[in-house]
């Protein structure tokens, strides 16, 4: 982990101390900074989630990558930090019907700050997650006009989770599976089970490999902006910003790749992105 490295990366001239609001400012920058992607599962090119590999993914060459990689590198941030961190598994709950208990697909980190149990989550691609301490129903606003709120639902052990992670605010801040209403609505479910570097390699294989899934079907590509958020499913670009939304089609690889860079602060070349068949040769013309 060379930590000066990360920070010029996400942008931050000096090193955060161990406490709440350093590490507040650090969860923003890296969010700001490093995009949340897939791209490398249609490139074929798997998904591998060791310090070194994903260090020199997302920082070295300037990638982003989904949770198993970017709460990998945050929580290797965080310990080279001083802050102790383990790795927890959630249940995605965004548009899951009733019912339906998802796999725990999701990577998120339970660190310990000034003395207590906070939910630390750099690497959550369907909204802006703010650090928020384990209290029963404590909230954090994010500049997407979003509040976000933590529940205890249940018991430890629980198939439903025993905290629910909610947020509330406008749907098109979102990667569009949020409902079309501003209430609260439930984003993941987790528990403080203990997880294995196996059960981490054993979840990520599921989710870059399962066929018809979210990660396996599609070209996913989001990150938070200062004031809103954006996304990009396969060519479809919404940017939502101080309370507008902006919506349009990707016309060709070359426009792919630039709006892969210049928004998401993804660096993927026109010939990359070729290889992602999201475009006819007529399309590129």
């Amino acid at each position: 982990m060379d930590i000066d490295r990360y920070l010029d990366r996400i942008g931050l001239r000096s090193r955060p101390g161990p406490n709440a609001d350093d590490i507040a400012v650090l969860q923003a920058a890296h969010r700001l900074s490093i995009g949340f992607e897939n791209l490398d599962i249609p490139l074929g090119r798997g998904i591998r989630i060791d310090a070194e590999s994903v260090f020199d993914k997302l920082v070295a060459r300037g990638r982003g990558g989904y949770c198993f990689e970017q709460n990998r590198l945050y929580a290797d941030v965080l310990s080279r930090l001083g802050i102790p961190n383990r790795t927890l598994l959630a249940r995605v709950r965004l548009a899951v019907p009733e019912g339906i208990t998802p796999p725990r697909t999701h990577a998120c980190l339970l660190a310990q700050i000034d003395g207590r149990s906070w939910l630390a989550d750099a690497g959550f691609g369907g909204s802006n997650v703010p650090p928020l301490p384990l209290v029963d129903g404590a909230q954090a606003a994010t500049t997407d006009g979003a509040q976000h709120r933590l529940r205890l639902i249940g018991e430890a052990g629980s198939m439903g989770g025993q905290w629910m992670l909610e947020r509330a605010g406008p749907p098109s801040a979102t990667d569009g599976r949020a409902e079309g209403h501003l209430g609260w609505q439930a984003q993941y479910t987790f528990d403080f089970s203990d997880v294995a570097l196996e059960d981490l390699e054993q979840a990520n294989h599921w989710t870059a490999t399962r066929p018809d899934t979210r990660f396996t079907a599609l070209h996913i590509a989001s990150i938070p902006l200062t004031d809103g958020f954006a996304s990009m499913v396969d060519r479809e670009l919404t940017v939502h910003r101080a309370g507008r939304t902006e919506q349009r089609i990707i016309a060709d690889a070359a426009d792919y790749a630039q709006t892969l860079r210049d928004l998401f602060r993804i660096a993927l070349t026109e010939k990359e992105v070729a290889g992602l068949t999201l475009f006819t040769p007529a399309d590129n013309r």
